[in-house]
């Protein structure tokens, strides 16, 4: 029998561009819309048994865009617009911060993949990131992850315009949240 407390693989997803639609900075939650096929993505990942962690970058904060309200009432309304639908999001981490301010929670950093390994027993060397930017796909090498760029968001652009200076490659791309998680599904564990 599994050792139930033995780090499992998890699906780290990025908000803005990947779950919703990307908007710039996301300054006041009506704005918030949902890709129409990312609640069946995320329910077939939790099926699998898949932990599914969002992770994002709010550098409006540290701004001073927005307050740090607005991230956390945007977050409960995805979570409940998921749960509606029989969707489960296990954990949110997000860094405030800007780039300037040099923390470790900022992506491409690990820190809030690192802080969340450690609060779930996950196990980041068989887990897979998926984003909209390269950062994503630094994220996902940084901690030994997969890293799978989606077409939506700023993703079709940084394909077009980039990756063919980026040192490492996605290790798949996929066009919406639906197919990556197909292509995830598919992966050994």
């Amino acid at each position: 029998m599994p050792d139930s407390t033995a780090p499992r693989p998890a699906v780290f997803l990025d908000r803005d561009g990947t779950i919703a639609e990307e908007v710039g900075y996301l300054n006041h939650a009506s704005r918030f819309r949902m890709f129409p096929f990312v609640a069946a993505a995320i329910r077939c990942l939790n099926e699998a048994g898949f932990p599914v962690v969002v992770v994002t970058n709010q550098s409006g904060v540290g701004r001073g865009y927005f307050p740090e309200s607005l991230v956390r009432s945007v977050n409960e309304m995805m979570k409940e617009e998921l749960a509606a639908v029989g969707a489960r999001i296990d954990a949110i981490h997000y860094c405030p911060h800007t780039s300037a301010d040099r923390c470790d929670c900022r992506k491409p950093r690990p820190g809030l993949l690192e802080r969340a390994a450690r609060e779930h027993s996950l196990d980041l060397a068989r887990s897979f990131v998926v984003g909209d930017r390269y950062g994503d796909i630094e994220l996902a090498r940084n901690v030994r992850a997969r890293g799978i760029l989606v077409r939506t968001g700023y993703g079709e652009g940084e394909l077009a315009w980039h990756s063919a200076r980026w040192p490492t490659q996605p290790n798949f791309v996929a066009e919406d949240l639906s197919k990556a998680a197909d292509w995830i599904l598919r992966q050994p564990r």
